[in-house]
């Protein structure tokens, strides 16, 4: 299935995008879902998928609905424990959603998409109405940050503790996690598995959205970092809401003036790298599926790789004379500089922050058996050099 994921900054018209180029998907023949938090004109409203035309369906993400339901069957799973500690159940007309929500129920539809239910229906393509270009980078971190959390939380050796569960019992006059909070544990991590598979797989393509402007260049510079970063590749940047180019009213043609400048960067510092397409002010909002498709966002290339399966790579370096070969382990950093970056080896991990982004990455395997010996960032790339440790690697005649 080929995945689009459409983000940008606040307010530059994603939704919008997100759905044009669900429609055009469909219009080239492909059998399209498109999944958005936001109401669209013209199209279903339902949290199940719902035809907008033949071959495209829409469904809508209620993140309140959403909560509710986990936390009623959280609560159904947990009666025992809740039981003994005298606390009251919370009925669903009570239950109002908390921060993160809206993220989660985003994550639970992808695995629908991905491996739930929707996945039977056989989509050809996926599009994906993402929250804006921060908090969007920071969703698709998630899922391999959250089952890190459940590996260190309830680690693989549980079978061991579910055996000393009431020897634990009795000495700390508590029960212990019930088999409910492993099953639950590993029910999620599956899911969470399956939406990582679905954002690193080779067919899954961030488009972005900018509306030409100063603060849409700060905010994309910024970004290409982190998409590097998580090994993510964008197919195309749709400048939106582009103004014709001459006008007679003076400060028409001074917006227009500022908006050229800026697709003209766009062009010439993204030229081979990242298409840029660009939709006209239609100078109203878009109301029905013909406004979106006057836009002509281009359909997704279904031929065309997405993400790459991933963007280390490791080099070797001569030592000096006497000394051992160096191994470089390699990353681009586009926009990266010294001063946001920050290194720090933990057992098999690398805790790697650039500014404002933060990745935890296990150490290829060949690298394991080495020693961190320093990290340079030359020419947009990271090389962080491993020398190996001779106690560790087997000694040769």
């Amino acid at each position: 299935m080929r995945t689009v994921l459409v983000t940008g900054p606040g307010g530059a018209g994603r939704t919008t995008v997100a759905a044009a180029t669900a429609l055009a998907a469909a219009a080239s023949g492909s059998r399209t879902l498109l999944v958005s938090a936001e109401s669209i004109p013209g199209f279903p409203a339902g949290t199940e998928p719902a035809p907008v035309t033949d071959r495209l369906d829409h469904a809508r993400i209620d993140s309140g609905e959403h909560f509710r339901a986990e936390l009623t069957e959280l609560q159904q799973r947990a009666s025992s424990v809740l039981d003994l500690v005298g606390a009251g159940r919370l009925d669903g007309e009570e239950l109002t959603e908390l921060p993160g929500s809206p993220q989660l129920a985003l994550l639970h539809t992808l695995h629908r998409a991905a491996a739930g239910d929707w996945a039977a229906a056989g989509y050809d393509t996926l599009v994906v109405d993402l929250p804006p270009l921060g908090e969007a980078l920071a969703l698709l971190a998630l899922p391999e940050q959250l089952r890190r959390y459940l590996r260190r939380l309830l680690p693989a050796e549980r079978q061991a503790a579910r055996a000393l569960r009431p020897v634990l019992a009795q000495l700390a006059g508590v029960p212990m996690p019930a088999q409910w909070l492993y099953e639950a544990a590993a029910r999620k991590d599956e899911e969470l598995a399956a939406v990582q598979a679905l954002i690193e797989d080779g067919a899954t393509t961030l488009r972005l959205v900018a509306e030409p402007g100063p603060a849409a260049e700060d905010a994309l510079r910024t970004a290409r970092t982190g998409l590097a970063l998580h090994g993510l590749r964008t197919d195309l940047l749709v400048a939106s809401r582009v103004l014709p180019r001459h006008s007679s009213d003076p400060w028409f043609a001074d917006l227009a003036a500022q908006q050229e400048k800026c697709l003209d960067h766009w062009h010439q510092d993204l030229a081979g790298d990242l298409p840029v397409h660009e939709a006209a002010h239609l100078g109203r909002d878009p109301r029905s599926a013909e406004d979106l498709a006057a836009l002509a966002v281009p359909a997704p290339d279904v031929r065309e790789p997405g993400r790459a399966q991933d963007p280390w790579w490791i080099e070797e370096e001569p030592g000096e004379e006497g000394r051992p070969s160096v191994l470089a382990w390699c990353l681009p950093l586009p926009g990266a500089t010294k001063e946001d970056l920050r290194l720090v080896r933990r057992g098999e991990e690398l805790l790697l922050t650039v500014g404002p982004f933060h990745r935890i990455v296990r150490v290829a395997s060949a690298l394991r058996r080495c020693t961190v010996s320093g990290a340079a960032l030359t020419d947009d790339i990271l090389r962080v050099r491993f020398t190996p440790d001779p106690g560790l690697w087997p000694r040769t005649p």
